[in-house]
């Protein structure tokens, strides 16, 4: 099977003797010879070295390539997979891997021969622009890897073609043409596409498509790609947008409600731009707008029913009939005055009833309330809640100088902090009470144009400084426990009801110790005011009487001693310097005048 036409010129022997080589005699020509001179009329190959061959045998499994020596070379038609076209004849590139191998057979290899050239061939190609052919392998993740040259490239999913692929695998076991679009010479990875090879002339398409658009324009398009945003169309050529507002005159949360991929739909060209070579196209507007179709006799006042379509904080949209929607702002969902959050009141898909509070066809626009389908509980107050009527309230929240209360929904009252007890000194409205109680009220006065109440807790019992009037006379004495202490003294409860204070000097005990918190003492009362609310004590005026009664019958008398037995004991009063110790003794004056 060897091909004499790549026989070398040899030169015959001088003293070769044909006579008795004819004669089955070679005595004169050693096998050495005959070996060297049959060596010679074969070609000079080397291992590892490529060179070129002739194809002279093709089946399924096996190409057999002759390259001249004194054995062909079998090749895998594997190997040869890219070329489909491949025949006898053909002149191959092979790599001569062994010139013998255990079965004295000449090893070849095709695929290395191409990988030591490939390099230098995809460099020229992506530098020429040239386009190549390749035989896609297999899927992969993001697309597909494709035999070119004998080099493993990759052809992502985008670049296959114009249009979206949504099956990948009927491409596998197909040899294409692509263009060389990107090379990493340090990693030896490719990239190659095949819609670069389209794209050129769907350039010069899209050119002549876009100079005879108009606005305005009905065309017939195919939906090439839905996402998010909108819908795809495809033009012929060219492909145009259709935003996800302009897919219907109501509100559209996925473009798959409206269209399908492959679906023929006419659009309206609302819009384009021929350098960016963009197209908006339209849906909705080839169809009537529906505020334009509203019912005319529709006015304010009217009930209405609808869907809720949106949420927002400030309010909630109403789709009264596709593509007319009306607002209901979060101030017409409650007669309450604490403005919440929409979502509280409504949920998308709610079926509502609302009432028109205006209508503006020319601007399209509507505003709905729904508290309106209850009566304003402040068209009645003064009947459901006088002045003077008891009720039982939600405590909302607090505010240093008082509480804000739910009677009912949209009834607001504010309990001031001097209201909340007749004799605890409240600090804080926290300090008596929590957001979310409940808590009984009286109603103290009403303000029906800035609809609040005025309300009182204290009011719901009798006020007990009438009572503490009788009881807490100045110097009268009274059991107390000392239960906070300050700088400026100390706050006694009082075993009789109500709260004292003792300043620090008032608080020395008999053996001149300081009282401390949590002791029970007994006090004396040296001022008592029942409008102001304080009852001022001592405890050690309840020891020190008639250590200093000479001093005080020398400051009142001059040194007479004008003291009978009728007259009764003044238990030195006037020692303290307060106010209340000085009424003290005016009234005592007085009561001698008199003759009590």
């Amino acid at each position: 099977m060897s091909d004499f036409n790549n026989v070398k010129n040899v030169q015959p022997l001088a003293d070769f003797n044909w006579d008795e080589f004819e004669n089955g005699s070679s005595s004169n020509v050693s096998k050495q010879d005959l070996e060297k001179a049959y060596d010679e009329t074969l070609n000079k190959i080397q291992e590892h070295e490529v060179v070129e061959g002739t194809v002279i045998s093709i089946d399924k499994k096996e190409v057999v390539v002759n390259i001249g020596y004194k054995s062909d070379g079998i090749i895998p038609a594997s190997e040869f997979r890219y070329n489909p076209d491949l025949k006898v004849g053909d002149k191959v590139e092979v790599y001569v891997e062994d010139q013998e191998d255990k079965k004295g057979q000449l090893v070849l290899s095709h695929k290395k021969a191409r990988l030591s050239k490939s390099w230098e061939l995809i460099n020229k190609a992506m530098d020429n622009n040239e386009v190549i052919q390749g035989y896609i392998k297999c899927r992969t993740k993001g697309g597909m890897i494709v035999d070119v040259f004998g080099i493993e490239a990759f052809l992502p999913g985008s670049q296959i073609d114009v249009h979206p692929i949504r099956d990948y695998d009927m491409f596998v076991g197909k040899t294409m043409e692509f263009k060389v679009v990107k090379i990493n010479q340090e990693f030896r990875n490719v990239v190659v596409s095949h819609k670069a090879l389209i794209e050129a002339e769907l350039e010069a398409q899209k050119k002549e498509i876009i100079s005879h658009l108009e606005k305005g324009q009905v065309l017939e398009g195919t939906v090439k790609n839905i996402t998010s945003y909108g819908v795809f169309v495809d033009l012929g050529g060219v492909d145009g947008l259709v935003h996800i507002t302009d897919l219907s005159w109501g509100r559209v949360s996925d473009p798959h409600e409206v269209v399908q991929l492959d679906q023929k739909i006419n659009v309206v060209i609302l819009d384009f731009d021929e350098e960016k070579k963009r197209i908006a196209l339209g849906l909705k507007q080839l169809t009537p707008h529906p505020w334009d179709s509203l019912d005319p006799n529709l006015k304010v006042g009217d009930h209405v029913k609808g869907k809720v379509v949106v949420i927002a904080d400030y309010g909630a949209f109403v789709e009264i009939q596709p593509g007319v929607e009306g607002l209901i702002h979060v101030s017409e969902m409650s007669w309450s005055q604490h403005l919440r959050s929409a979502q509280e009141f409504l949920h998308v898909g709610d079926e509502v009833e609302a009432v028109i509070l205006s209508l503006d066809r020319q601007e399209r626009k509507m505003s709905l309330g729904i508290k309106q389908l209850k009566e304003d509980p402040w068209e009645t107050i003064e009947q459901k809640y006088p002045v003077g009527s008891r009720h039982t309230a939600k405590v909302r929240n607090f505010t240093n100088f008082g509480i804000f209360v739910e009677l009912e929904e949209g009834v607001d009252g504010l309990i001031h902090i001097s209201d909340l007890s007749w004799t605890k000194k409240v600090k804080h409205p926290s300090e008596f009470t929590s957001v979310g109680a409940d808590i009984d009220v009286v109603v103290l006065d009403i303000d029906k144009e800035n609809r609040r109440l005025s309300l009182g807790h204290k009011q719901l019992e009798e006020n007990p400084w009438d009572k503490y009037e009788e009881i807490y006379t100045p110097g009268s004495v009274h059991e107390g426990k000392i239960t906070e202490m300050m700088d400026k003294g100390a706050v006694i409860t009082l075993t009789e009801g109500g709260e004292g204070f003792a300043t620090p000097k008032h608080l020395t005990k008999e053996d001149g110790s300081q009282a401390k918190l949590g002791e029970v003492l007994p006090f004396k009362v040296i001022e008592f005011n029942k409008d102001s609310r304080r009852i001022i004590l001592s405890h050690s005026r309840t020891f020190e009487e008639g250590k200093d009664e000479p001093k005080a019958t020398r400051r009142h008398n001059s040194g007479a001693a004008r003291k009978s037995q009728d007259t009764p004991v003044i238990n030195n009063v006037a020692a303290g310097t307060s106010l209340g110790d000085l009424d003290v003794l005016a009234k005592l004056k007085a009561d001698l005048e008199n003759g009590k």
